[in-house]
């Protein structure tokens, strides 16, 4: 055995090609984040997320708008990484209690007991294994009260895109599988297969507002994709029969567009959101708060809609006029920032 080969000798960290590691196995630093803090901020000074890291949008906004204090009920409906919650907590303790809700099954666990690492009181932390659709039949069931203050953050977990086996980033390659809960449902690539083409152009022109839906249901059809990459490769051959003024001026937008019309199918996100709409009145003390944070035109109109309406009827008293953006700093610091848009209501 070779000096080399001792048992004794403690292992190397993986070695990768190049400058910085590319891959999601190599992100030995982030796995050891008190280790490696300095690279992360440089990584983060250069206006990118580390890969296997989250960074949380429009904290601030968020905490002026709901103003948790000590004693307050508060329930994140999109756990998600915990970053909204772990700002959260040590304001409404000792004596507060937050519900978090996740459906996922791989994220939920490694939240929960990050955030549970830092709390003197165990019993100020809840986490449901739900949906938050689910939101009103899981209060009634578990005897919970109403809450003073609700946040839902419809974005996706950055873990849950840099994770190369869930299929929602086209940079790795993975099963075209894109559901936020891999044990519910069916996968994205057999969503493609069942369906036909006219079904396929409506949900990417629903979903995404993607102008050459037809066009791109047809490769779909033709191709049937069943990984990231190859869903990736078919809609950028799509776009290389177009002027090269279509292709300089678009760039891989339509490979995202495609993935978030997908996404938001095979998760069923805007009943699932729609529901939740409607069961908050039901979840939030008369002069309680909420404020949610979408990324796309279909959320953001489903809220502003119900918001409004909700308004009309006096079961609101007051809601934002308009959405609210990050700061400049945080879109360009944060990119993934960029098309987030923030409500709030006061019931």
């Amino acid at each position: 055995m070779s000096n080399s080969d001792s048992p004794d000798k403690p292992k190397r960290r993986i070695r990768y090609k190049g400058k910085n590691p590319t891959k999601f196995h190599e992100k030995y630093k982030e796995h050891s984040p008190e280790k490696f803090s300095t690279d992360m901020e440089k990584v983060i000074a250069r206006g990118a997320t580390p890969v296997g890291t989250h960074r949380s949008i429009c904290v601030k906004e968020i905490l002026e708008i709901l103003h948790p204090k000590s004693g307050d009920r508060v329930l994140d409906a999109t756990l998600g990484y915990g970053g909204h919650t772990s700002f959260i907590l040590p304001l409404i303790s000792p004596d507060g209690v937050l519900i978090g809700l996740d459906q996922d099954p791989i994220e939920r666990p490694l939240t929960e007991a990050r955030l549970r690492k830092n709390l003197t009181n165990q019993n100020s932390l809840i986490v449901g294994p739900i949906n938050f659709s689910q939101t009103k039949k899981y209060f009634a069931e578990n005897n919970l009260e109403p809450v003073d203050l609700i946040l839902a953050d419809l974005g996706l977990s950055s873990m849950q895109i840099d994770h190369p086996d869930r299929g929602f980033s086209y940079k790795t390659n993975a099963p075209l599988d894109l559901r936020m809960n891999p044990l519910a449902g069916e996968p994205a690539f057999e969503l493609i297969r069942k369906s036909t083409q006219s079904q396929l152009s409506e949900m990417l022109h629903e979903n995404s507002d993607e102008i050459r839906s037809e066009i791109i249901a047809k490769a779909l059809i033709e191709k049937k994709p069943k990984t990231s990459l190859e869903l990736a490769d078919t809609v950028r051959t799509v776009i290389q029969g177009f002027s090269k003024k279509v292709q300089l001026t678009e760039g891989d937008s339509p490979v995202r567009r495609v993935f978030q019309a997908l996404r938001i199918a095979v998760n069923d996100e805007f009943k699932v959101l729609d529901q939740f709409l409607t069961d908050i009145p039901f979840i939030l003390k008369d002069g309680g708060r909420v404020a949610i944070l979408s990324f796309h035109s279909g959320e953001d109109r489903r809220v502003k809609k119900s918001f409004q309406a909700l308004e009309r009827t006096q079961v609101y008293q007051k809601v934002s006029p308009e959405f609210m953006r990050p700061s400049l700093e945080e879109q360009r610091s944060n990119p993934r920032s960029k098309s987030a848009k923030l409500r709030w209501a006061i019931k």
